[in-house]
């Protein structure tokens, strides 16, 4: 499969080269050229285990990789790393299925691909014979850090580096990152938001002057946000895995459409959800959910994606985001591949901070539908599920609860729906807890015990210890300072 950069003036890649190189040297993301049909039935694909079920939706993107490749990739991320059995569980709750991505090493939906992407990445270096150590950066609201860290530690010939936004992620996130583990591991907060951080990170990857500084040291950078379509494409396989799983279940017929709802900051989710459909995934409606940083619920409703706002703080951090950076890809798909329009609202993004969409991107956005849900929103849909079917969940699913039980109150559209439950409500176990009616606990920590004692639901094996562990990445630095981080961290390993 060919990977072509959406903004048009970047040299083609395989899969392989694509995931070295993170983001493309016109700054632009790599999508495929064409999205390969799903070729087999629903009874064949309901009858296969999660990994095999991957490799099928995996193989005709990652055409240069022998099928024992990608078996061996594959097994080496998922087995014996998820404690659920079959991986991604789907529950039905609340009139609508969830399926529940964060039962991986750190709790979280990132997971599903970060477990994947280093066997990915490796086999890429050794076959593209790169024999420069690929610093890795990674900008992260919260979830995607701490996964990339457990992913890629103390993996041959990478370094991983993090950077979050200060006091904008929950005590149970900082705290992962804050003490992960690794000999090639590097983390700090910065004084700023994800956006300061994603901009940054972004700038970096494009500077060819300081890739060159890095390079004559023996490295090379690559990104493992999904900006990267190395951490994309892992995510589409389980969204074939839940119409699998619906039809197995009985829950539609093949060939029966479903919604699927995502919760929605960075839009890399809720676009793998787009790609599963053009490959045969029969859907009806994309719901994307966002918080109180509504930027995304407003450009589905106008066409006008315009970040010029007051950006908050809330109890959905891993959604404060006002630049989505994936949308851009879902931009290129509607626009019929034009890349100079891309480019053209791209530029107007960086330069005036909003854009307007053409009238083909327009139209296909009648795929999707849209809303929000406010903090206050946020807990009493996590209160209602827990009080009506003692289900648990975390703000960021019930953000997606919210809009999906908006949604058909508005349409009447009884389509069976699929919802994206992307983390463990241990991970915010104070807003949790207090929805649920728990008093108010000394601690986040103190309110994973409190949430565990009175809901019975499992604390992941991966936060059970956490509070006890040591503190290794201690640092706090300003935006401007990311590069300098970066030279002395590279200067530092040699």
């Amino acid at each position: 499969m060919i990977f072509k950069s959406t903004r048009g003036q970047a040299p083609e890649k395989n899969l392989s080269g694509a995931v070295i190189q993170g983001i493309a040297a016109d700054k632009g993301l790599y999508v495929p050229v064409e999205f390969p049909k799903l070729d087999k039935s629903w009874a064949e694909y309901a009858a296969m285990d999660y990994k095999t079920l991957a490799a099928e939706v995996l193989k005709p993107y990652a055409d240069e990789y022998t099928d024992e490749e990608l078996k061996a990739c594959l097994n080496g991320a998922y087995t014996d790393k998820f404690e659920a059995e079959d991986v991604a569980p789907l529950v039905h709750a609340g009139g609508a299925d969830f399926l529940e991505l964060y039962h991986g090493p750190t709790a979280a939906f990132k997971d599903m691909a970060l477990a994947l992407m280093p066997y990915m990445m490796t086999t890429a270096l050794a076959k593209e014979k790169e024999d420069k150590t690929v610093c890795i950066l990674v900008s992260t609201s919260g979830d995607t850090g701490m996964a990339a860290l457990k992913g890629f530690e103390d993996v041959p010939g990478t370094c991983i580096i993090v950077f979050f936004p200060d006091h904008a992620v929950s005590p149970v996130q900082e705290q992962q990152m804050r003490t992960a583990t690794g000999s090639n591991t590097y983390v700090t907060s910065i004084f700023g938001n994800f956006d300061d951080a994603q901009t940054t990170q972004k700038a970096i990857l494009n500077d060819k002057e300081f890739g060159e500084e890095v390079g004559a040291l023996g490295y090379r950078f690559s990104a493992a946000n999904s900006m990267n379509v190395g951490r994309l494409l892992p995510q589409v396989a389980y969204y074939v895995w839940a119409y699998a799983q619906m039809v197995k279940n009985g829950r539609v017929q093949a060939g029966d459409p479903i919604n699927i709802c995502v919760p929605s900051g960075n839009f890399g989710n809720i676009l793998s959800a787009y790609y599963a459909k053009q490959m045969g995934v029969p859907v009806n409606k994309l719901i994307c959910g966002s918080n109180k940083n509504k930027v995304l619920t407003d450009f589905f409703h106008t066409g006008v994606y315009d970040a010029r706002r007051e950006f908050y703080v809330t109890n959905s951090p891993s959604m404060d985001i006002l630049v989505s950076s994936n949308l851009e890809r879902l931009l290129y798909h509607l626009s019929g591949c034009d890349d100079a329009a891309v480019r053209d609202m791209m530029d107007s993004l960086a330069s005036e901070k909003h854009y307007e969409a053409n009238d083909a991107i327009k139209a296909g956005l009648s795929q999707f539908a849209a809303g929000f849900a406010t903090e206050e929103e946020i807990l009493a849909a996590i209160g209602d599920i827990y009080a009506k079917d003692h289900y648990l969940m975390d703000t960021h699913t019930a953000v997606a609860y919210k809009v999906y039980k908006d949604y058909v109150a508005e349409t009447g559209d009884e389509t069976p729906t699929v919802i994206a439950s992307t983390a463990s409500p241990y991970k915010f176990a104070a807003a949790v807890s207090g929805a649920i009616g728990l008093p108010k606990a000394a601690d986040e920590f103190a309110a994973i015990d409190a949430l565990s004692a009175a809901s019975g639901v499992r604390v992941p094996y991966g936060l059970k210890d956490l509070k006890s562990r040591a503190i290794l990445h201690a640092g706090a630095i300003p935006r401007e300072d990311m590069k300098d981080f970066v030279r002395e961290t590279i200067r530092g390993r040699k």
